[in-house]
């Protein structure tokens, strides 16, 4: 078993002992939106546990079904969360039709890539850049109200910050492999992907631990 493999399976195990601690801090939010978040997460670590376990027993083909559908789940998740806390009507909308735009998206190629056995990757970059988007409405709208003098205690802060590194460090490496040909070395954005997935996560546990139990949204 080489580095990246064992560091593949950490990033996993990881991934479940983040939903863990947000398990065990859902007193915390169970009463807000976010409690939605608790189940993404799980479906999140069960998601890539399973990939790793049919991408090693029957190949990376096995794979792309899953992930198509995980993307588009979680893309669509976060879009709708974000759109449910920014108090910007304008904004609220232009998201809602991102969501559309995405949903759209990832139907109509579907028509030229075989979800069986390709990587949504199109819809994907759609998907990212607009869920990025709807975090910078996000803090937009932080910075225009006095949510802004307690926002690191605010659990929504640390998610949007964790998937926000997570999406702007991924989106670059997926264009360059789309539009830009492979990368000479494919372990690098396996290798970056990880980091990312770990600083993203880090970013989720100290959400849940330093957050307020009352939360400011």
């Amino acid at each position: 078993m080489n580095y990246l493999s064992e560091l593949g399976i950490f990033v996993i195990i990881f991934q479940l002992v983040t939903a863990i601690i947000g398990s065990i801090y859902l007193y915390k939010y169970k009463n807000t939106f976010l409690k939605y978040f608790l189940i993404i997460l799980w479906y999140i670590g069960i998601n890539d546990l399973t990939g790793y376990i049919l991408k090693n027993q029957f190949g990376i083909n096995s794979v792309t079904i899953i992930y198509n559908i995980y993307y588009l789940v979680v893309f669509n998740y976060f879009m709708f969360l974000f759109r449910n806390y920014v108090t910007n009507t304008k904004h609220k909308k232009i998201i809602f039709t991102f969501i559309i735009i995405y949903s759209l998206s990832f139907l109509i190629n579907s028509f030229v890539e075989n979800y069986l056995v390709e990587f949504a990757i199109t819809p994907y970059i759609i998907g990212a850049s607009f869920v990025i988007i709807s975090i910078i409405f996000y803090y937009i709208d932080i910075l225009n109200s006095e949510k802004v003098l307690n926002v690191n205690r605010n659990l929504l802060f640390w998610i949007s910050t964790g998937v926000l590194i997570y999406y702007s460090g991924n989106v670059p490496f997926r264009i360059v492999r789309n539009y830009g040909g492979e990368l000479a070395d494919a372990s690098i954005q396996f290798l970056v992907l990880c980091i990312l997935t770990i600083i993203m996560n880090l970013c989720f546990i100290i959400g849940f631990i330093w957050s307020n139990n009352k939360q400011q949204y």
